[in-house]
């Protein structure tokens, strides 16, 4: 730095400020000081900067080891959000959310020094997993789940219950009255709401509730419930609990003749890239990653400033479009 100084003709606390986008420096004078670390090709050492002011700007992430849509998502909201707010981020993929699992990812952060560790949980047995580490942790732990039930870490998730509803609710205003729900692997919590927002719809309908099928997150598993409905006998509708189930029904549903949405409507959850082009272009409900990201970084500084951060509930959006008979896309 005092290189840079001298070269640049300045003192080093105007390279400091230079460094740390101060806005006191004069327009001039910083271009000076950026030609000069340039030319010199100086580093600040940031090693050097966390003895001092004891942070890294650096967070760490723990995520599961899947390419599903929905956490690679959540995971690439956290990192271009924490990016923004000056912090960098290091990802540690579990294929196991158990206590030790957790626990030696908690403790390879802790090594690299990380200021605060935010866990994307989708499925149970993570809580009890994400509460002992957040014990053992010397720096806050921010939860992304709508599993919350008994949570005592700060949580932030998309209210998963609410698309459920949202879903549901827009099948039966439009005439549907037998809406089946072909669910996510139950043991993942938003596959879990969305079922019980389906329900709740029903039940806020005065309607009985029809026996859902589960199903897995891949096409080829909506592709076999679509094939078992349609020699079991077709609903009115069909709520999936992600886009891919409903790529999987529409396929079963084509290749038995069975037409989207005159014969039965289809609604996704999701609205993944390319979930307009599907034929018929999709009804699902769209989550927004992005504002998830923000939210979960955003409860994560406040930790990091002693703060007790809010828990923080976002809310999804219906998108409309023709394979629930509106032909609308909104």
């Amino acid at each position: 730095m005092n290189d840079v100084a001298a070269l640049a003709g300045v003192s080093h606390q105007t390279v400091s400020r230079v460094l740390n986008d101060h806005p006191s420096v004069r327009p001039a004078t910083r271009e000076r000081v950026l030609d000069a670390i340039a030319t010199l090709g100086y580093r600040p050492n940031l090693a050097a900067r966390a003895l001092v002011t004891r942070r890294t700007g650096t967070i760490g992430v723990i995520t599961p080891a899947t390419v599903l849509f929905g956490p690679t998502s959540t995971l690439v909201a956290i990192e271009r959000a924490a990016r923004d707010v000056g912090h960098y981020v290091s990802v540690a993929t579990l294929r196991d959310f158990s206590g030790r699992e957790v626990g030696d990812a908690v403790e390879h952060f802790l090594a690299q020094g990380v200021d605060g560790v935010v866990v994307v949980a989708p499925s149970t047995g993570t809580i009890d997993a994400v509460a002992v580490a957040d014990v053992r942790a010397p720096v806050p732990v921010v939860l992304v789940t709508s599993g919350r039930e008994g949570v005592a870490v700060p949580t932030v998730a998309v209210d998963q219950v609410a698309g459920g509803r949202l879903a549901t609710e827009h099948l039966l205003a439009s005439g549907r009255r037998t809406v089946v729900h072909v669910a996510g692997p139950l043991e993942w919590y938003d596959a879990r709401d969305r079922l019980r927002g389906w329900q709740e719809a029903h039940e806020a309908a005065g309607l009985a509730v029809p026996q859902h099928r589960v199903g897995g997150w891949r096409a080829a598993d909506g592709f076999a419930v679509g094939r078992a409905l349609v020699r079991d006998g077709l609903p009115d509708a069909v709520f999936a609990a992600n886009d891919q189930l409903a790529l999987g029904l529409l396929a079963a549903f084509a290749e038995a003749g069975v037409r989207v949405p005159e014969d039965v409507a289809v609604v996704g959850f999701d609205d993944e890239p390319g979930a307009e082009f599907y034929a018929p272009p999709l009804t699902t409900v769209r989550q927004d990653f992005a504002e998830l990201g923000r939210r979960a970084v955003a409860a994560l500084v406040e930790a990091m400033g002693g703060r007790v951060p809010e828990v923080a509930s976002i809310a999804p959006e219906l998108v409309v479009r023709a394979s629930s008979g509106s032909g609308r896309d909104v």
